[in-house]
């Protein structure tokens, strides 16, 4: 009886089929979901490549043709033009962009800063109160931003930083950070 069973265990043994090679996990199977993501990937780009070219196009070609037609008056010397960047920049829009970058540098590399510091001391270090303390991190995450608004803007207006940098990079800091 122990021969019949290593026999069959032998038997099966040999059957079994070798792990395939990860070179072989691409599937005509998974063909169709990475024609699909492509096709949705092209769908949203699309729109972002037609204000791409239509901000080289003359307003006289962008009123008279779509931007998909630029093929057709591809060389064609009035059809291209930097104005549109020149009346944008002329139009203020340089001081909205530089306003941008000095709120939104700040206010990313703030709570990644402190988030960094956090995460080092709850990771490794051992201190009274810390489980407590990550459960509020944690718990702030689920603080709606409305709620908070009114407390914030009233102890904003104690200490004179409503509409400042400062109150900007603060208000980011402080919804930010849990989720950091």
């Amino acid at each position: 009886m122990t021969a019949a069973v290593e026999t069959a265990r032998v038997e099966q043994a040999g059957a079994r089929r070798e792990p395939k090679d990860p070179r072989e996990s691409f599937t005509a199977a998974r063909t169709p979901v990475y024609i699909a993501v492509g096709l949705i990937a092209l769908i949203w780009v699309i729109p972002a490549i037609g204000l791409l070219v239509s901000s080289f196009r003359n307003p006289q070609a962008i009123r008279q043709s779509g931007w998909w037609m630029v093929v057709t008056d591809l060389f064609s010397a009035d059809t291209w033009t930097l104005d549109n960047y020149a009346t944008v920049l002329d139009q203020g829009f340089a001081n909205a962009f530089a306003n941008s970058l000095a709120v939104t540098i700040p206010s990313v590399a703030i709570p990644i800063t402190v988030a960094a510091f956090a995460a080092y001391a709850f990771s490794w270090m051992d201190f009274p109160g810390r489980t407590v303390l990550f459960a509020v991190v944690v718990g702030l995450i689920v603080v709606p931003l409305q709620m908070a608004l009114i407390p914030i803007l009233q102890i904003y207006n104690r200490f004179d930083i409503t509409g400042t940098f400062p109150g900007l990079w603060l208000a980011h800091t402080g919804f930010g950070l849990p989720l950091a």
